[in-house]
């Protein structure tokens, strides 16, 4: 008996496991790197679970003390870079990327620590009266955006998250699939990224686009409402 409850725990655990992802592929030149090859190696690495305390530190980058030991890939400035996922991502939700300037480097642990990060992209579900909520971004498993012309350039941390909403309609439900990059920015511009904003510290938790039942929206119900910053176009 102890045998056949062990082997239906680990039948769940890898039920669940399959239905959640990590984003462990960098996608830079046209080309998917190798896992964890520019990306830190996040604390999901083996059961791919999300994060759900929106004020815990691995709001951050989902790790903490894999910087070290990844490397830092070379983007230019206004080309088109990504994240692919370990699986299908088949929660309905919504996706950002935010930057964070690396002091001293993006190979430190303390990068993107404080008020540093600003939203360059974001894919925000559509809605209408007529249609509700509709979530393109649903079964994919890569999300590829531009990193903006006017980036200064220099060392930065590149944090791609997924806030998946199925389970969203109570407090804490919302999965959160986190990600950090590290690059390099040549050929960039002068711009002055922002607003700024810091992880843990952007969310609260309460926000309408992390906290909603995407299945029973409320009767007076007007629009999606993206949490975090304004995203920043460079």
């Amino acid at each position: 008996m102890k045998l056949l409850f062990s082997t239906a725990l680990a039948a769940c655990a890898a039920q669940l496991a399959s239905a959640h992802y990590t984003f462990g592929n960098f996608i830079v030149n046209g080309t998917t790197t190798a896992e964890w090859q520019y990306v830190r190696m996040t604390d999901n690495h083996y059961d791919n679970g999300p994060v759900t305390n929106v004020n815990s530190p691995l709001m951050k980058c989902y790790e903490t003390t894999t910087a070290g030991q990844t490397s830092t890939a070379t983007v230019v400035a206004g080309s088109t870079v990504g994240f692919k996922a370990s699986n299908t991502m088949g929660h309905p939700g919504y996706f950002d990327v935010y930057m964070s300037a690396a002091s001293p480097t993006a190979a430190t642990e303390s990068a993107g620590s404080g008020k540093t990060w600003f939203k360059i992209w974001e894919w925000a579900p559509k809605w209408s009266k007529t249609t509700g909520l509709v979530f393109d971004s649903a079964n994919i498993q890569q999300f590829t955006f531009t990193i903006p012309k006017n980036t200064p350039n220099g060392q930065y941390l590149l944090r791609g998250e997924q806030i998946a909403l199925h389970l969203s309609g109570t407090y804490g439900g919302a999965q959160l699939y986190i990600a950090c990059a590290q690059i390099n920015v040549v050929g960039g511009g002068s711009g002055k990224p922002g607003p700024l904003t810091s992880f843990p510290g952007a969310y609260t938790g309460y926000e309408p686009g992390i906290l909603i039942n995407i299945y029973n929206l409320p009767a007076n119900y007007t629009g999606w409402t993206s949490p975090g910053t304004a995203v920043w176009s460079g």
